[in-house]
Protein backbone atom coordinates (compact mmCIF):
# COMPACT_ATOMS: atom_id res chain seq x y z
CA UNK A 1 0.00 0.00 0.00
CA UNK A 2 1.10 3.60 -0.53
CA UNK A 3 1.49 6.06 2.32
CA UNK A 4 -1.92 7.61 1.64
CA UNK A 5 -3.66 4.28 2.17
CA UNK A 6 -1.51 3.59 5.22
CA UNK A 7 -2.58 6.94 6.64
CA UNK A 8 -6.25 6.16 6.04
CA UNK A 9 -6.16 2.64 7.47
CA UNK A 10 -4.09 3.54 10.51
CA UNK A 11 -5.89 6.83 11.16
CA UNK A 12 -2.59 8.73 11.26
CA UNK A 13 -1.90 11.84 9.11
CA UNK A 14 0.77 11.48 6.44
CA UNK A 15 3.04 14.20 7.95
CA UNK A 16 2.92 12.35 11.29
CA UNK A 17 3.87 9.07 9.62
CA UNK A 18 6.83 10.75 7.95
CA UNK A 19 7.84 12.27 11.30
CA UNK A 20 7.69 8.86 13.00
CA UNK A 21 9.87 7.40 10.24
CA UNK A 22 12.44 10.18 10.69
CA UNK A 23 12.44 9.61 14.44
CA UNK A 24 12.98 5.89 14.00
CA UNK A 25 9.68 4.89 15.60
CA UNK A 26 8.49 3.00 12.53
CA UNK A 27 10.56 1.52 9.70
CA UNK A 28 10.52 3.16 6.30
CA UNK A 29 8.59 1.56 3.48
CA UNK A 30 10.05 -0.42 0.60
CA UNK A 31 11.26 1.99 -2.06
CA UNK A 32 9.46 1.53 -5.39
CA UNK A 33 10.42 4.84 -6.97
CA UNK A 34 12.33 8.08 -6.37
CA UNK A 35 9.59 9.50 -4.15
CA UNK A 36 7.42 6.47 -3.53
CA UNK A 37 7.44 3.65 -1.01
CA UNK A 38 5.29 0.61 -0.33
CA UNK A 39 4.08 -0.23 3.17
CA UNK A 40 2.72 -3.46 4.64
CA UNK A 41 0.39 -4.64 7.37
CA UNK A 42 3.25 -4.55 9.85
CA UNK A 43 3.40 -0.77 9.41
CA UNK A 44 -0.26 -0.44 10.36
CA UNK A 45 0.29 -2.39 13.56
CA UNK A 46 3.43 -0.44 14.39
CA UNK A 47 1.68 2.88 13.85
CA UNK A 48 -1.16 1.87 16.15
CA UNK A 49 1.40 0.79 18.74
CA UNK A 50 3.21 4.12 18.55
CA UNK A 51 -0.02 6.11 18.74
CA UNK A 52 -1.11 4.11 21.78
CA UNK A 53 2.11 4.97 23.57
CA UNK A 54 2.17 8.64 22.57
CA UNK A 55 -1.53 9.56 22.66
CA UNK A 56 -2.90 7.28 25.37
CA UNK A 57 0.21 6.42 27.36
CA UNK A 58 1.45 10.04 27.10
CA UNK A 59 5.04 8.97 26.47
CA UNK A 60 7.49 11.32 24.87
CA UNK A 61 8.96 10.43 21.49
CA UNK A 62 12.28 9.66 23.17
CA UNK A 63 10.65 7.36 25.74
CA UNK A 64 8.60 5.67 23.03
CA UNK A 65 11.74 5.06 21.00
CA UNK A 66 13.41 3.48 24.03
CA UNK A 67 10.47 1.19 24.72
CA UNK A 68 10.19 0.16 21.06
CA UNK A 69 13.90 -0.58 21.01
CA UNK A 70 13.37 -2.96 23.92
CA UNK A 71 10.48 -4.63 22.11
CA UNK A 72 12.64 -5.06 19.02
CA UNK A 73 15.63 -6.51 20.90
CA UNK A 74 15.38 -10.30 20.76
CA UNK A 75 17.89 -10.72 23.58
CA UNK A 76 15.83 -8.80 26.13
CA UNK A 77 14.02 -10.85 28.76
CA UNK A 78 10.39 -10.14 29.55
CA UNK A 79 11.42 -8.89 32.98
CA UNK A 80 14.00 -6.52 31.48
CA UNK A 81 11.53 -5.13 28.94
CA UNK A 82 8.96 -4.61 31.69
CA UNK A 83 11.56 -2.64 33.66
CA UNK A 84 12.30 -0.42 30.66
CA UNK A 85 8.60 0.24 30.15
CA UNK A 86 8.15 1.06 33.83
CA UNK A 87 11.05 3.50 33.72
CA UNK A 88 9.52 5.17 30.67
CA UNK A 89 6.12 5.76 32.26
CA UNK A 90 7.39 6.73 35.73
CA UNK A 91 8.18 10.45 36.07
CA UNK A 92 11.56 11.37 37.46
CA UNK A 93 11.34 13.17 40.78
CA UNK A 94 13.72 15.39 42.71
CA UNK A 95 14.08 15.05 46.45
CA UNK A 96 13.16 18.07 48.54
CA UNK A 97 13.88 18.55 52.24
CA UNK A 98 16.37 15.85 53.17
CA UNK A 99 14.79 14.81 56.46
CA UNK A 100 11.24 14.80 55.06
CA UNK A 101 12.34 12.85 51.99
CA UNK A 102 14.28 10.33 54.10
CA UNK A 103 11.18 9.70 56.21
CA UNK A 104 9.09 9.14 53.08
CA UNK A 105 11.68 6.79 51.59
CA UNK A 106 11.69 4.85 54.86
CA UNK A 107 7.90 4.54 54.74
CA UNK A 108 8.10 3.21 51.17
CA UNK A 109 10.88 0.79 52.14
CA UNK A 110 8.78 -0.48 55.02
CA UNK A 111 5.82 -1.02 52.69
CA UNK A 112 8.02 -2.98 50.29
CA UNK A 113 9.41 -5.05 53.16
CA UNK A 114 6.00 -5.63 54.69
CA UNK A 115 4.57 -6.84 51.39
CA UNK A 116 7.57 -9.05 50.70
CA UNK A 117 8.16 -7.39 47.33
CA UNK A 118 11.43 -7.97 45.51
CA UNK A 119 12.09 -4.52 44.07
CA UNK A 120 15.43 -2.84 43.42
CA UNK A 121 16.16 0.32 45.37
CA UNK A 122 16.85 2.03 42.04
CA UNK A 123 13.31 1.36 40.77
CA UNK A 124 11.93 4.82 39.87
CA UNK A 125 8.50 3.87 41.22
CA UNK A 126 9.95 3.90 44.73
CA UNK A 127 10.94 7.56 44.35
CA UNK A 128 7.59 8.37 42.74
CA UNK A 129 5.76 6.80 45.69
CA UNK A 130 8.00 8.64 48.16
CA UNK A 131 7.08 11.93 46.51
CA UNK A 132 3.39 11.07 46.85
CA UNK A 133 3.89 10.31 50.54
CA UNK A 134 5.57 13.69 51.02
CA UNK A 135 2.77 15.45 49.15
CA UNK A 136 -0.02 13.77 51.13
CA UNK A 137 1.68 14.67 54.41
CA UNK A 138 2.24 18.28 53.30
CA UNK A 139 -1.49 18.55 52.58
CA UNK A 140 -2.54 16.95 55.87
CA UNK A 141 -3.96 13.83 54.22
CA UNK A 142 -2.42 11.28 56.58
CA UNK A 143 -5.65 9.28 56.74
CA UNK A 144 -5.22 8.44 53.05
CA UNK A 145 -1.68 7.25 53.71
CA UNK A 146 -3.12 4.92 56.34
CA UNK A 147 -4.65 2.85 53.52
CA UNK A 148 -1.40 2.31 51.59
CA UNK A 149 -1.66 -1.41 52.22
CA UNK A 150 -5.12 -1.42 50.66
CA UNK A 151 -3.63 0.16 47.54
CA UNK A 152 -0.83 -2.39 47.67
CA UNK A 153 -3.23 -5.33 47.94
CA UNK A 154 -5.16 -4.18 44.89
CA UNK A 155 -1.91 -3.58 42.99
CA UNK A 156 -0.65 -7.07 43.83
CA UNK A 157 -3.78 -8.78 42.57
CA UNK A 158 -3.86 -6.70 39.41
CA UNK A 159 -0.16 -7.25 38.63
CA UNK A 160 -0.53 -11.00 39.12
CA UNK A 161 -3.60 -11.11 36.86
CA UNK A 162 -1.90 -9.04 34.14
CA UNK A 163 1.24 -11.16 34.03
CA UNK A 164 -0.76 -14.39 34.17
CA UNK A 165 -2.76 -13.27 31.14
CA UNK A 166 0.41 -12.34 29.27
CA UNK A 167 2.05 -15.61 30.25
CA UNK A 168 -0.66 -17.58 28.46
CA UNK A 169 0.12 -15.93 25.13
CA UNK A 170 1.86 -17.77 22.34
CA UNK A 171 5.25 -16.44 21.29
CA UNK A 172 7.80 -14.21 22.95
CA UNK A 173 7.00 -11.19 20.75
CA UNK A 174 3.36 -11.22 21.80
CA UNK A 175 4.29 -11.55 25.47
CA UNK A 176 6.78 -8.69 25.27
CA UNK A 177 4.31 -6.42 23.51
CA UNK A 178 1.62 -7.30 26.04
CA UNK A 179 3.93 -6.51 28.95
CA UNK A 180 4.80 -3.14 27.45
CA UNK A 181 1.24 -2.14 26.60
CA UNK A 182 -0.03 -3.38 29.94
CA UNK A 183 2.50 -1.10 31.61
CA UNK A 184 2.16 1.94 29.35
CA UNK A 185 -1.64 1.84 29.01
CA UNK A 186 -2.36 0.21 32.36
CA UNK A 187 -2.13 3.44 34.34
CA UNK A 188 -4.73 5.07 32.10
CA UNK A 189 -6.94 1.98 32.37
CA UNK A 190 -6.68 1.86 36.14
CA UNK A 191 -7.37 5.58 36.41
CA UNK A 192 -10.52 5.38 34.31
CA UNK A 193 -11.78 2.27 36.11
CA UNK A 194 -11.05 3.76 39.53
CA UNK A 195 -13.01 6.92 38.72
CA UNK A 196 -16.00 4.82 37.70
CA UNK A 197 -15.75 2.85 40.94
CA UNK A 198 -15.40 6.08 42.93
CA UNK A 199 -18.52 7.51 41.31
CA UNK A 200 -20.45 4.39 42.29
CA UNK A 201 -19.04 4.32 45.84
CA UNK A 202 -19.75 8.03 46.29
CA UNK A 203 -23.33 7.54 45.14
CA UNK A 204 -23.84 4.70 47.60
CA UNK A 205 -22.16 6.50 50.51
CA UNK A 206 -23.09 10.15 50.08
CA UNK A 207 -25.94 10.52 47.61
CA UNK A 208 -29.15 11.74 49.13
CA UNK A 209 -32.24 11.11 47.08
CA UNK A 210 -34.25 14.22 46.30
CA UNK A 211 -37.78 13.87 47.69
CA UNK A 212 -40.23 13.16 44.89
Amino acid sequence: MRIGELSKRAGVPVPTIKYYVREGLIPGGERIGPNQARYGEEHIHRLKLVRAMVDVGKLSVAATREVLSAIDSPGSSLHDVLGIAQAAVTPQVTAGDRAVWAAAEHEVAELVRRRGWVVKESNPARQALAQLVVTFRDLGQQDLLAILDDYASVAERLAAAELAAIGHREGVDSKVEGAVLGTVLGDALIGAMRRLAQADASHRAFHTAVPG
